[in-house]
């Protein structure tokens, strides 16, 4: 049962940019290897974050050999600097799970839905809504719940500042702003309001083959428990980084790496714990107006302040899954 796709605007990030710098250099040589081809020359959250793998032919005026393939969404969790053509509206559906504590039953769901338009060659707009679920039995320190529900609204704007088809690399700056009223780890009711900002970097390694992206997120907000009328503040930060290989120009494979580090307080300023995720993406373009992609990514490190067991699920969970789907018109 999907769900527990994980707190949408609430992937913790980073601990070491070392960490992830390293991951992400045996990634490279892992796909170069599948690849046999070499190289020439992570993301969000996202996306969150994130978006639309297809083909798409050259803008009039642009070189045709980085053009070929939308990078938005080829990375999983991480995204490309490509954010549409002009005149473009593009609606996506963006499932987000989580599953797995250290005890008992738990699966939640975080559900984003948008309408995409591309105002110019650099900037796009993306209002949307989100749904939560959760299915939790027998977890320490959360009640056991079960539902689904509307659980607020978010706007997303994205500005290219870099364009990869005319430069070395590209990099389109993310700020989404947003509100909440369930809390998409617990099912409690909250009123939330806070806002996430990314840097998505990505660059083409091998000629309409293979490419890859590093972005770095920050989320931070202010929540209200409903129940008890009071406030908390939390943040976090998240290094992303992920190579994806085009098997044909419409079906992409890669591995994707996320470290991500939660904080008390919203200014990065009481660290609470860490981890470290890894996992297998896809891309397929299922017609011109059609995509789909997605990830499924395990903790493999991490750990929680005052806990010297392995792995952080206070914060975090054991599995984070990633299914969007794409629709272009």
């Amino acid at each position: 049962m999907l769900m527990d796709l994980f707190e949408s605007g609430k992937w913790r990030f980073s601990r070491a940019a070392a960490a992830v710098t390293i991951a992400a250099g045996h990634l490279a040589g892992c796909v170069s290897a599948f690849a046999g081809d070499k190289p020439g020359g992570p993301a969000y959250a996202p996306s969150r974050t994130v978006l639309s793998p297809g083909i798409s032919k050259p803008p009039l005026g642009l070189p045709a050999d980085h053009a070929d393939i939308d990078t938005e969404h080829i990375f999983g969790f991480s995204m490309g600097s490509d954010i549409g053509k002009p005149g473009e509206i593009e609606v996506e559906f963006e499932n987000v799970g989580a599953f797995g504590k250290r005890s008992g039953s738990y699966a939640a769901l975080a559900n984003l839905n948008q309408v995409k338009y591309t105002v110019s060659d650099n900037f796009r707009i993306a209002p949307g809504f989100s749904l939560s679920g959760q299915r939790i039995r027998g977890v320490p320190g959360l009640a056991d719940h079960q539902d689904v529900a509307f659980s607020g609204a978010a706007l997303e704007l994205r500005y290219k500042l870099v364009d990869r088809a005319v430069a070395p690399f590209g990099l389109t700056l993310h700020a989404q702003p947003g509100w909440s009223r369930i809390d998409d780890a617990s099912g409690i009711p909250i009123a939330q309001y806070g806002a996430e900002f990314a840097a998505l970097f990505d660059r083409e390694l091998i000629k309409d083959r293979l490419f890859a992206a590093f972005n770095v997120w920050y989320g931070t907000g202010g929540t209200r428990e409903i129940a008890t009328d009071l406030w908390r503040h939390d943040s976090e930060m998240q290094l992303q980084a992920a190579l994806s290989y085009a098997v044909r120009p419409e079906l992409v494979f890669g591995l994707g790496v996320r470290y991500a580090r939660a904080y008390d307080g919203g200014a990065l300023n009481r660290f609470a714990g860490d981890a470290i995720f890894a996992g297998p993406t896809f891309s397929y373009t299922i017609s011109k107006e059609i995509g789909i992609s997605g990830t499924w990514q395990m903790q493999v490190a991490g750990s929680a302040l005052g806990d010297n067991r392995s792995l952080n699920l206070d914060q975090f969970e054991r599995h984070q899954a990633l299914l969007r789907l794409n629709l272009h018109f």
